[in-house]
């Protein structure tokens, strides 16, 4: 029987932990600083066990990899590369969800070598975006046809009956990555031209989308998108987008949130002594008599601004002293955002992807393409984030470990041999794509 070891117990784990305890034949053990977490996921199953483990301590990690054939980490990515090399080092195979950076990728030439695959992006975004892509790209290359241009969206909200607070969004785990994210260039490429977003403008540059079946939604782009044109082996494309979806008022309250300073790491204070509202008065030097006042003026808002209104929800003028001791104002707002933006026992998440292709064939006609996936949480039962985050990854460990999957290197679910049985199989849970053509 195979060993599949787990790095991580957190929000996302549960799906993972549980489809490889019941559907393949593995003996699985979850290792996780906390392991109360990894004991809860494993639910005295026979073919699992949990372990206390803290990736800091180098001589622990290597020996519960060692223990392994497959290695999946749920880890931040910082932790990633560290348990990448091991993995070299020990012959492992490596499961990922997370973006590959070039140092992962320079590990490709040593895991060919050793036989090994180190499977990266295999989540719902980055993960399902690439395999619905890549499904239709080759249905379009099988007719003949060519990809001319590609817009990819993705976002994680609450459902409409959930959506209960005035910034439309809810965290299914901890702020700091979306925060983090907020901080990012992007830049995409549109009828030939690319266009470049600074992280100033992040949330300046935004649209509305119409997604069917969900909604009207912003779209802001994520990252860089004009690797994915080699990625996709789209090299017709004059237009190539990644964006992220919130509901509609998100990117101006964010806007407005980054130009007070909220997302600065380099200014700190100590929280056992300073107010919440002095804190965000001395953001913008005011003295805080009149905050409301003054924000608007900062901002130059209306003081009945619905920012402002955010911002008095949310306790960002409030007299409240923070469990915090000292820490950075990017703390103390990811602080306020996880009190906050939290969902409560029962409620649920919704998840939407959305492609758009405009395919061209060989007799002049174009057509477009559109793949919508919608899908939402299970009331008292597991967020459409970790469903679709964590499924994709252990359907993949199954393939791996049956054989089926024989590719060695590092690789993202790009190819067939990964894509058609993952979607397969997700489509029996019901997380699927529907597709829909039009002659344009």
């Amino acid at each position: 029987m195979n060993k599949v070891l787990v790095l991580g117990a957190g929000l996302v784990a549960r799906p993972l932990v549980r489809y490889l305890l019941e559907k393949a034949d593995v003996q699985l053990k979850v290792a996780s600083r906390t392991v109360s977490k990894a004991e809860k996921l494993i639910d005295n199953h026979p073919k699992g066990s949990a372990q206390q483990l803290d990736v800091q301590d180098h001589d622990a990690l290597r020996k519960v990899i060692e223990e392994a054939d497959v290695v999946i980490s749920l880890l931040p990515w910082i932790h990633h590369l560290k348990v990448a090399n091991l993995c070299i080092e020990l012959n492992k195979h490596l499961v990922t969800t997370s973006y590959v950076k070039p140092e992962m990728k320079a590990l490709d030439e040593e895991a060919k070598k050793r036989g090994l695959l180190f499977l990266n992006e295999i989540g719902v975004d980055p993960g399902i975006d690439h395999m619905a892509a890549m499904k239709i790209i080759h249905g379009v290359e099988e007719r003949g046809g060519k990809i001319i241009s590609f817009y990819s969206y993705c976002g994680g909200l609450p459902a409409l009956e959930n959506n209960n607070n005035p910034l439309g969004y809810k965290f299914s785990w901890s702020p700091v990555g979306v925060m983090l994210a907020a901080l990012n260039d992007g830049q995409y490429l549109k009828d030939g031209q690319v266009v470049k977003v600074n992280s100033d403008q992040l949330f300046e540059h935004y649209w509305l989308l119409d997604v069917p079946g969900a909604g009207t939604f912003e779209a802001y782009v994520n990252r860089d998108a004009l690797p994915y044109i080699d990625l996709y082996g789209i090299k017709d494309a004059k237009s190539m987008y990644r964006g992220t979806l919130r509901n509609v008022g998100h990117c101006e309250s964010w806007n407005y949130f980054k130009k007070l300073g909220l997302l600065r790491q380099d200014v700190k204070y100590d929280f056992s002594e300073t107010t919440v509202r002095q804190a965000v008065a001395g953001l913008i030097g005011s003295d805080g008599k009149d905050l409301v006042k003054d924000i608007a003026e900062f901002l130059n808002i209306p003081e009945y601004s619905v920012t402002i209104k955010k911002m008095e929800w949310l306790g960002l003028l409030s007299d409240e002293k923070l469990p915090l001791q000292t820490a950075s104002v990017f703390d103390m707002f990811a602080h306020i955002l996880q009190e906050k933006l939290v969902y409560e026992e029962g409620e649920i998440d919704l998840l939407v992807q959305h492609h758009e292709f405009v395919a061209e064939y060989p007799d002049g006609k174009k057509e477009k393409i559109t793949s919508t996936m919608v899908d939402t949480g299970i009331p008292h039962g597991d967020t459409s984030m970790a469903r679709t985050v964590s499924l994709p990854a252990a359907i993949a460990t199954r393939l791996i470990v049956e054989g089926k999957i024989k590719l060695t290197g590092v690789h993202i679910p790009v190819i067939p041999e990964i894509y058609e049985p993952v979607l397969a199989e997700l489509e029996t849970m019901n997380i699927k794509l529907i597709e829909r053509q039009q002659r344009l």
